[in-house]
């Protein structure tokens, strides 16, 4: 395949909706920790100095007896302030990086959010407000403080009704904690200077610790309301049938043929746009070959041979659309579409010949698995070595000897989900599962990394099976002791019940943020 023709099929399938299998993890996985962060990732992370260094403090001196802001009457110095406001500006940046690279919204991580003005689409990509003149600094203010105002209310809630907050609430801190000594540490500095570096002169140890406690609550108590939401098989196809596009799955092919003219070169070597009646030219040229295409196929063509017949056509065949706005999926979600079906679908300049076979809801069990990850420590191996693979491969295997023996040691005793639970809760290295026993529940198809993957929906699992896989991303490497607890929700009922637990969740928060007297004062240019 020609450069020019796979970029054709990299826009086509962008403006199809298409999504690759590593994309659309990534899109899953983005989806859920935006909705964690909106609810409650209120916990500010200062672990890696790099990722902070957007937001470091950009003064040496600070009033710390300045308020910065009132929020019914409670005030607030500028270094608890910049605790939240560390985590809003972090979460926006990791949360809206494609939008920003793609410029749909204007912010540039890498200049001051003071210096930055918002514009009317940015106002209208956050469906928010724009005041004059507003930066994005502004913004980010005025989301911290709405923040910090619903986390009072829910901390003052909690202990209104006497809210008993799990163990893992005090464990979770107090490795936070230890985590923050071992990095500071890290980085040659003591932890008040690290605190300092990464989210102001300000800040103190003790300031952290408090604000860090009270986010760990308010998200346990959060936690604990979005698992008091349950919903019906009725529920669940009542909002099913609200709108199936948004959950179904699509089969269809289809080819894109491009109706831009392409940009000419004058004699001095200046790209030349092409002129309007070059460009009307191209599209309906374009358009007389989509009709021929589409009639060879009707005549009993093959739509990917008739394809691979012109270089400049990009044929692509997809088993598991989804839904988007755009004018081929829009053709192929239609409720009137049958198997068989096919057309000419204008989409700007490009049309696309289409042929649909199949609409359908995810219907295969997602599963709850338990497991114990024991990661292999490279961190002081160096990778220019000549040794460094076999140093690599060492350590490997002593950490798969090592979940071996856990998993002996665990079969030597009662052998029970419990008895796991527990030695997950010891042993694991997973924070996002080593306080509830390496539960992981409800999960899809391709979600996990591939050897994870691949053992939980193996066709010949069955509840109690055990087993030890090597994982690998660009966040770790290492083995993980799995114990398959069995087969879960089916999967649209996964993704419908978590759209309706984040439209709850969101009501829910929002009307925390409701009827505050919030007050900025002079140590609010301090925050920042």
């Amino acid at each position: 395949m020609s450069a020019s023709r796979e970029k054709q099929t990299r826009q086509a399938q962008a403006s199809s909706g298409w999504t690759d299998p590593k994309t659309l993890r990534e899109a899953e996985q983005r989806k859920k920790e935006k909705r964690s962060s909106i609810l409650y990732g209120v916990i500010a992370v200062v672990f890696l100095l790099v990722a902070a260094a957007c937001i470091v403090w950009k003064s040496n001196v600070i009033e710390k007896t300045a308020t910065a802001a009132t929020i019914d009457g409670e005030k607030y110095t500028a270094a608890e302030v910049n605790y939240y406001y560390n985590t809003v500006v972090n979460n926006f940046y990791n949360n809206n990086y494609y939008y920003m690279m793609m410029g749909y919204i204007s912010l540039n991580a890498q200049a001051d959010p003071a210096t930055q003005t918002m514009t009317e689409a940015d106002a209208a990509m956050l469906s928010i407000e724009l005041e004059e003149g507003q930066t994005w600094k502004d913004y980010f203010v005025d989301a911290t403080l709405n923040q910090m105002a619903a986390v009072k209310s829910v901390l003052a809630e909690a202990e209104a009704e006497g809210f008993t907050y799990p163990d893992s609430v005090q464990a979770d801190y107090d490795a936070r904690m230890e985590s923050l000594k071992t990095t500071a540490a890290a980085n040659n500095m003591s932890v008040s200077q690290y605190l300092k570096a990464a989210m102001g002169a300000g800040m103190t140890q003790k300031i952290y610790g408090q604000q860090l406690m009270r986010a760990l609550q308010y998200t346990a108590y959060a936690q604990a309301h979005e698992d008091s939401l349950t919903y019906d098989n009725a529920a669940l196809e009542t909002a099913y049938n609200e709108d199936t596009r948004v959950y179904d799955k699509a089969a269809y092919e289809y080819v894109s043929i491009s109706g831009t003219a392409p940009s000419t070169t004058d004699a001095e070597g200046n790209e030349v746009d092409p002129t309007e009646e070059e460009q009307a030219a191209a599209k309906e040229a374009a358009k007389a070959a989509a009709d021929k295409l589409l009639a060879d196929f009707r005549a009993g063509g093959d739509l990917e041979a008739l394809a691979g017949a012109n270089e400049d056509y990009s044929y692509n065949n997809v088993e598991n659309g989804t839904y988007t706005s755009s004018a081929l999926q829009e053709w192929v979600f239609n409720d009137a579409r049958k198997a068989g079906d096919s057309a000419v679908v204008e989409s700007g300049s490009t049309y696309y010949v289409v042929a649909f076979h199949d609409r359908f809801r995810d219907e295969y069990s997602t599963v709850a698995v338990r497991h114990i990850l024991l990661t292999v420590d490279d961190s002081a191996l160096d990778t220019e070595s000549d040794t460094y693979e076999t140093d690599l491969q060492a350590l490997k295997d002593e950490t798969k000897a090592q979940a071996e023996e856990l998993l002996a040691q665990w079969k030597a005793g009662d052998a029970t989900e419990d008895s796991f639970t527990a030695l997950a809760n010891e042993k694991s290295a997973d924070s996002g599962s080593n306080t509830n026993g390496g539960l992981y529940s409800q999960f899809p198809k391709n979600y996990m990394v591939p050897e994870f993957n691949d053992w939980c929906f193996d066709a010949s699992r069955k509840p109690g099976d055990t087993g030890i896989v090597y994982g690998e991303s660009t966040n770790y490497k290492g083995y993980h002791v799995m114990y398959f607890v069995g087969d879960d929700l089916p999967y649209w009922q996964v993704q419908v019940s978590d759209a309706l637990k984040e439209e709850a969740m969101n009501e829910w928060y929002n009307s925390y943020g409701e009827g505050h007297t919030i007050e900025k004062g002079s140590g609010i240019k301090y925050v920042g």
